[in-house]
């Protein structure tokens, strides 16, 4: 049922009426990852995580891993650094110190959401689904046993901390841990439905809308994250008052009160009305986590001016200050956006939580919209910037993922600041709820991999739909689709921007993709009968990328990608030849290998490339043009792996984007045979 109500929202001078559902009589096992049945402005629905069931394949790997291996050590950790104690403490169930920075809490939030996604999961066993229950269940009995009757739950700002409580709104993350409680307790709504740590949430946000607003305290979020928890809480309970408060976060005004300064704001993406910004800087995850916010508010209310504002990031982003894998941060000073262009590889901070945040913002701009440019980035983020901060063993992890390093360790099982295990697990539990989506007049296919989907149309008829495919090695997918009786509908097949062509089949007859589509989605609407077929081939090849010349770091040099894969190289498998001695052959034939003995199964890139004969490191600082271009060079077939396995074997050197050998001066073949000098075929 839905009914409108006004949520006093004053956006400039009109009132913006909001959609809110009647949460007593809905069924908490059908809500989504964000859940947006109610929500006027998105075009896409979600599916439930439990709708879909992943088969073999590439993120059931990963998957299993993170349910089997990464979510009990990483609870092991959250023991033995005393994150779980701070609770303990506070009850005098443990009379121990506080341990860890003021906002470790967060991190306990984290790991209960990710294992409340895995309960909900189709893959995770009978058994692990019972202990993880077990264990949330002893967490949040902690947890709430904190809470103090106003409501406020926060273990740093206790004590002689209690008179700070609010005070230091640009570094306490008080509102940041509120956001993560609330995040977490709706998973645990969603998944079991067990209200326990959602009314915690509930009283906490309660607390806090309350006692801070325009007419009373002042508040900030100095991390985002609560304003994105705010309005799924309100999507759960129907509440105006939290879709209410988010938009004061949003407004900025309270600067003055707060005497912010403008380097915080900068800092903090936070403390000035979000709709004046124009780009992206400061905090690169606290940034990213402001705009799915804002997202999920123009989801609701429609303020053009928050869309506008949306878009002018997202240009931003993509075009001057994005990775090639998707990750986010340029800079280690502040965990920072740099400016634009301002993309350097080895001293890349690119902060998982970041990559995180990047598939976070775009999975909620793609609900928005239906456009598949959103769809991309996700999925290029996805599978490397994301992928990469965990370690195949699923038990160490980068904070950072650089595109070059000199063979230093990248791979921790802890770190001081644990915010991105917990949320690259929260993440991949949460996956099969991004895969498909409903719409007014269909169903998207958003990801491609082995899966079976079982929900219904947004209309009531029960849809079944399954995918087979060796994605991302290969680029074929069959899709069977089985309504519960034949029916109307469009079956939305999404083109990836990196597949320049396909062949597409509906029943084994060809069927035309439209002209200039790349990038988006082909609809196919068509009266559906039982056992109908989509048959879909991306053509996918090593491709050689370079980047606008503007950046630097990069200039002269060539990324290998296949499919949605970003690739690099590790000095290990060069044949004892130096990174730094290593150059690529631009517009050459590059090979595939398929490894199923090799990092858990990979396709590696085979590429041909030069070594210098002698150690580029003994030349000259600087020297002629024209003795560079006759350096002896030897033939060598240079091997890519995957950028997401880096870092799983012995420490080595690693560079994603390899310099252009542009001229073949010297060069000796395999066999001995001098090639003269000429300039690279192009």
């Amino acid at each position: 049922m839905r009914r409108l109500v006004c949520a006093g929202l004053v956006v400039g001078t009109a009132i913006i009426l909001v959609a809110a559902s009647d949460a007593g009589k809905r069924d908490w096992r059908t809500e989504g990852v964000i859940f947006l049945d109610n929500s006027l402005n998105a075009r896409l629905h979600p599916v439930p995580v439990r709708a879909v069931r992943l088969g073999d394949g590439f993120w059931t790997a990963r998957r299993r891993v993170t349910t089997e291996r990464s979510l009990p050590t990483m609870l092991d950790l959250l023991e033995e650094h005393g994150e779980v104690d701070n609770f303990r403490r506070l009850t005098g169930k443990k009379n121990v110190p506080r341990r860890g920075p003021l906002y470790t809490d967060s991190d306990v939030y984290k790991w209960i959401e990710a294992a409340s996604w895995a309960i909900e999961s189709n893959e995770t066993s009978d058994a692990d689904k019972q202990k993880f229950r077990t264990e949330i269940d002893s967490l949040a009995g902690d947890i709430v046993a904190a809470q103090e009757p106003s409501g406020y739950l926060n273990t740093y700002y206790v004590g002689d901390k209690v008179r700070l409580r609010f005070t230091e709104l640009t570094r306490s993350h008080e509102d940041y841990c509120l956001g993560h409680l609330i995040q977490a307790g709706i998973a645990y709504y969603r998944a079991t439905g067990n209200r326990i740590l959602l009314d915690a949430g509930i009283r906490f946000a309660d607390y806090v809308v309350e006692n801070f607003g325009p007419t009373k305290r002042p508040f900030v979020t100095g991390h985002p994250e609560l304003e994105m928890a705010l309005v799924e809480l309100y999507r759960t309970t129907g509440d105006a008052k939290y879709l209410d408060f988010a938009h004061y976060l949003f407004s900025g005004v309270e600067r003055d009160r707060l005497k912010l300064k403008d380097a915080e704001i900068r800092y903090m993406f936070s403390g000035k009305p979000f709709t004046s910004r124009t780009e992206f800087e400061g905090h690169a995850v606290r940034a990213l986590y402001a705009a799915s916010g804002a997202t999920d508010y123009f989801a609701e209310t429609g303020d053009p001016a928050f869309k506008k504002t949306l878009d002018l990031l997202w240009a931003d982003l993509t075009n001057h200050k994005m990775y090639i894998t998707g990750g986010v941060g340029s800079r280690a000073g502040g965990e920072s956006f740099g400016d634009p262009y301002e993309l350097p590889s080895e001293q890349a901070y690119a902060e998982t939580c970041a990559a995180v945040a990047n598939v976070m913002w775009n999975f909620r701009m793609l609900a928005l919209t239906g456009d598949g440019r959103y769809a991309d980035v996700l999925e290029r983020a996805l599978y490397n910037g994301v992928n990469s901060g965990m370690s195949l063993s699923g038990t160490l992890y980068c904070y950072r993922n650089p595109l070059a390093s000199n063979g230093e360790k990248l791979r921790n099982p802890w770190y001081d600041t644990d915010c991105c295990p917990p949320n690259i697990e929260r993440l991949f539990e949460s996956l099969p709820g991004y895969f498909y989506a409903t719409s007014r007049d269909g169903i998207y296919v958003n990801l491609f991999h082995n899966s079976d989907v079982d929900w219904h149309l947004d209309g009531g008829t029960n849809l079944k739909l399954s995918q087979v495919t060796g994605y991302p090695w290969t680029g074929d997918v069959r899709i069977t689709v089985n309504p519960q009786r034949a029916s109307d509908f469009t079956l939305y097949l999404r083109w990836p921007s990196w597949a320049t062509s396909i062949e597409l089949e509906v029943n084994g007859e060809p069927f035309p993709a439209p002209n200039g589509r790349k990038g988006a989605y082909i609809p196919i609407t068509r009266n559906w009968r039982a056992g109908d077929t989509v048959s879909v081939s991306f053509a996918m090849q090593p491709v050689q990328m370079v980047a606008n010349p503007r950046v630097a770091d990069v200039y002269g040099r060539i990324a290998m990608e296949r499919g949605p894969v970003v690739y690099a190289l590790e000095q290990i498998d060069q044949g004892g030849a130096a990174l730094g001695d290593i150059f690529i052959r631009p517009n050459s034939t590059s090979t595939i290998e398929v490894r199923k003995d090799l990092l858990g199964g990979v396709t590696v890139l085979k590429v041909p490339g030069l070594a210098a004969e002698k150690p580029v490191g003994d030349e000259p600082l600087y020297q002629p043009l024209s003795v560079s271009v006759s350096r002896s060079k030897r033939a060598m077939t240079l091997s890519f792996i995957p950028y997401y396995a880096i870092g799983n074997r012995e420490p080595t050197p690693m560079e994603v984007w390899v310099p252009i050998s542009k001229f073949d001066a010297g060069v000796s073949a395999a066999a001995g045979v001098p090639i003269a000098q000429r300039p690279e075929t192009r």
